[in-house]
């Protein structure tokens, strides 16, 4: 089959060629963001799931109809050890100037902007990874505090009363906000609750791993109540179907329904391997249909060699050589969740001689705590990923 025309898009964010399965949490979405602007209450959507399941491509499409729609969105990414502050301030400037123009010279939005001017001049002397960038004037008595709380929750404030003068709104589009710190997520809920009891049209809609539920109700009690919680999970079999087969038609090729269910059961319906393996397939058959075994005999493993280079392998290269060890640990036993005491006794250490290895780990995203004492992977099928890489594993090998 013409590898010119295969129409599947494995990659890190890369929108698929049908968003199967997800039609519900964008019409909720488009619900929620239509009230915000009209005025009317909603709560603000935090997307949790695996690495794979497609977090960042719903949270582009979101972004996308939010901006058909006339909101000014702000599209973000919180890397490990950067600030919020430095990561909100640029963002925030250009949804401002958006606004400005939008205003025609309205004061509310240079106000807001002044605020900006201010808020980065406070935050540079806690956060060191703030940047002055232009000159943005100042608005004396507005975010200037140098407290993070009260002046990230006074420039919100500002830009959505600006976004009220000019009948928008404004939406924070945040992924892998499980990497920003306990206390600066504390500050961003503190500021849009205040914003919402103002009934200001300004709003969050963000994704991070499975652990980001319980990181926000540490950070502040009252984050389960404001939030909608939004579970996103690997496809079932008939929405996994679809994502593989109509794409497939519309380049007038079909599979065989043995193809379909191999491949199914060899990613276990999530997004990114339905992908990958659908890419794999189609440029192993001669013809359509797709056949199982041009499935089980090329495509899985061109597939999994595909995935232990890139997905897997970045993931795996982030690891102190204790941290393989320990996530080795977790393979030797299954897929899990595993306990704590499970994983330690097969290191022949203790629970609380391992423990920082395993907070280390969590930190990094590589694991969670799905409930108190148990332990799993963030990332679907690693397990089986360690065991090809490290087949002969010997605990004691290496030392502690």
């Amino acid at each position: 089959m013409d590898p010119r025309q295969n129409p599947y898009a494995p990659g890190a964010g890369t929108p698929p060629p049908e968003l199967a399965g997800r039609e519900d949490i964008i019409e909720k979405a488009s619900i929620a963001l239509d009230r915000i602007r009209a005025g009317r209450s909603a709560r603000s959507l935090l997307i949790v799931g695996l690495r794979g399941v497609g977090k960042t491509v719903l949270l582009n499409r979101l972004n996308q109809d939010a901006e058909v729609k006339g909101i000014t969105t702000l599209l973000l990414e919180a890397p490990e050890r950067k600030s919020l502050p430095a990561l909100l301030a640029p963002a925030l400037r250009t949804a401002i100037l958006k606004l400005d123009r939008l205003a025609a010279g309205g004061e509310l939005a240079k106000k807001a902007l002044r605020g900006l001017g201010s808020f980065i001049q406070a935050m540079k002397v806690k956060y060191a990874d703030v940047e002055v960038g232009l000159d943005l004037g100042i608005e004396s008595g507005l975010a200037d505090t140098g407290d993070l709380d009260a002046d990230l929750t006074a420039l919100l404030r500002a830009v959505g009363e600006a976004a009220k003068d000019r009948d928008t709104a404004v939406v924070l589009f945040i992924d892998e906000l499980q990497y920003v710190e306990e206390n600066e997520l504390a500050a961003l809920i503190t500021a849009l609750h205040r914003c919402s009891q103002l009934q200001l049209p300004i709003t969050l809609i963000g994704a991070g791993l499975p652990q980001l539920a319980g990181q926000m109700g540490n950070a502040k009690s009252y984050a389960e109540r404001l939030f909608e919680f939004v579970p996103l999970d690997a496809l079932s079999e008939e929405q996994a179907r679809a994502a593989l087969l109509e794409p497939a038609e519309k380049e007038n090729a079909s599979y065989e329904p043995a193809a379909l269910e191999s491949i199914f059961r060899k990613t276990r319906g999530y997004p990114y391997f339905l992908q990958e393996w659908g890419k794999h397939a189609w440029d192993c058959a001669d013809s359509s249909p797709i056949r199982a075994e041009d499935v089980d005999n090329c495509a899985t493993d061109r597939a999994i060699a595909e995935l232990d280079r890139s997905f897997f392998r970045v993931r795996m290269d982030r690891l102190t050589p204790a941290e393989r060890k320990y996530v080795r640990a977790m393979a030797e036993l299954g897929a899990g969740p595993h306990r704590s005491g499970g994983i330690s006794k097969v290191l022949g250490k203790s629970v609380n001689a391992v423990a920082p290895i395993r907070s280390s780990l969590i930190r990094k995203g590589m694991i969670y705590s799905p409930s108190h004492g148990d332990t799993a992977f963030t990332v679907p099928l690693f397990d089986e990923f360690l065991k090809r890489q490290m087949p002969n594993f010997d605990p004691l090998e290496g030392g502690a």
